[in-house]
């Protein structure tokens, strides 16, 4: 018996009607007349509780039904679970379902209804945003079947647990190497960029079209087919390109509920990938205190899963990161020179001061990029009206951040090192384009 009621719930119009019924008692203190037919009423509402209640447990309910997950979810993307419904009985069902989500989604109040029909199957879907990498685990669906009177309700509860592990942004990668090598690359950003550098990797003689460097036209096939034609070079292949992450407690900052680390971290994948599919090594390292996680650039098989995984494995520290030790580790890891992208955050020019020898020795050996970030937040602030004058001061103080991160940049680019300084958003975009940008002007 315990367990019977343990499964039963009262529905949202079970309390309705009660609370109408009581709403006639109070008139009825007022008007005796409506006394008597408000029993008949509590009479008629408690045989059709009872009715719903035998319909509900006098048999059981033959539902069956399974949640169908992704191998691996994405982080920071829109990531589809499906929930199949198969009513194995003659009987019509009102179902509400509420899945046991993952902790990590912070979710409560998540339903779905919908009708079951005789023997019918359903199919529903929904998406979820995971914002942290690591293991989500679902727990159970529980199925609340009503009959048309909807009064009262029977759970039923599927054992369906299951756990799924959430990856840095798969769909993230895949979109930008379609973009990367697709006639669309235009349209979402990406930028064509024109060959300026020479590789020695003769290709084919090809016609020449207008932009084509004029010092490659070669005469004698110009001559032999009575127009011009030009030599075409492969690009450079076999290159070593590194992602350098940060993880020391200034990319802990969250925007739009995502880590400076983990855009970081899904930039890194993405560029990893694209160096691929170019034929150049791809090699990742991370540090904060101490050194992290390295992964000598390569192209053999399964690189990229490897760069996954260690990306996957990546967690944040406290403190203070240090470049001195990252200079060593460059030193004994990378030994011969490359392009290396290096993700961090500066909040003030006594920070990027400090980095700044090891960045300027970094960049002797290797082609530096240094990738940080604009507080879009602060950017908001600067275009806000100021209504009051702690406003104007909050404005101004906004401003200065802002023209303080210009001012990196622009000292960075002085002293010859390449930078990005973006929004967090379009962190693997800015990083593609520029990544191309090296690679058009022959630079590595």
């Amino acid at each position: 018996m315990d367990g019977l009621f343990k499964h039963t719930f009262l529905s949202l119009r079970f309390f309705a009607v009660l609370a109408a019924l009581i709403l006639w008692f109070c008139v009825a203190f007022f008007i005796p007349v409506m006394f008597l037919p408000g029993i008949y009423l509590v009479i008629m509402f408690g045989a059709f509780v009872l009715v719903d209640f035998i319909w509900l447990f006098g048999r059981k309910v033959l539902i069956q039904g399974n949640r169908i997950l992704p191998h691996m979810l994405s982080l920071s993307d829109e990531n589809q679970v499906q929930i199949m419904l198969r009513n194995l009985s003659s009987r019509f069902w009102h179902i509400r379902i509420v899945d046991e989500l993952p902790e990590q989604l912070q979710e409560r109040n998540f339903n779905m209804e919908l009708e079951l029909q005789p023997y019918g199957n359903e199919r529903l879907s929904y998406m979820i945003r995971p914002l942290s990498r690591g293991v989500y685990a679902f727990g159970r669906l529980n199925i609340f079947a009503m009959s048309r009177l909807k009064l009262v309700s029977r759970r039923v509860q599927l054992p369906v647990e299951e756990e799924v592990k959430v990856y840095p942004s798969i769909m993230q990668m895949k979109k930008f190497e379609l973009y990367t090598i697709s006639k669309i690359a235009r349209v979402h950003g990406i930028k064509k960029m024109r060959r300026i550098g020479l590789s020695y990797e003769f290709e084919q003689i090809k016609t020449y079209v207008r932009g084509d460097d004029v010092r490659q036209i070669n005469w004698k096939s110009t001559g032999r087919n009575q127009q011009l034609m030009i030599n075409q070079f492969e690009d450079e292949k076999s290159q070593p390109i590194y992602n350098i992450i940060d993880k020391s407690r200034i990319m802990l900052m969250p925007f739009n509920g995502l880590s400076l680390l983990d855009y970081a971290i899904n930039s890194s994948l993405v560029i990893s990938n694209v160096a691929l599919k170019k034929h150049d090594k791809a090699g990742l390292l991370t540090f904060s205190d101490k050194i992290g996680s390295a992964v000598k650039a390569d192209r053999k098989h399964g690189q990229l899963q490897e760069i996954l995984e260690t990306l996957y494995n990546q967690k944040e520290r406290d403190l203070e990161a240090n470049y001195e030790l990252l200079y060593f580790a460059t030193r004994n890891l990378i030994k011969t020179r490359s392009l290396i992208f290096l993700y961090t955050n500066f909040e003030s020019m006594y920070g990027l001061q400090r980095a700044l020898p090891v960045l300027r020795n970094i960049n002797r050996q290797h082609l530096l990029i240094v990738v940080f970030f604009e507080n879009s937040e602060l950017e908001s602030i600067s275009r806000t009206r100021a209504g009051d004058l702690k406003g104007v001061y909050t404005q101004i103080l906004a401003e200065q951040a802002i023209n303080d991160k210009l001012a990196m940049a622009q000292e960075l680019n002085n002293l010859g090192i390449q930078t990005i300084l973006t929004r967090p958003e379009d962190l693997s975009l800015n990083t593609i384009n520029k990544y191309l940008e090296i690679k058009s002007r022959g630079m590595i």
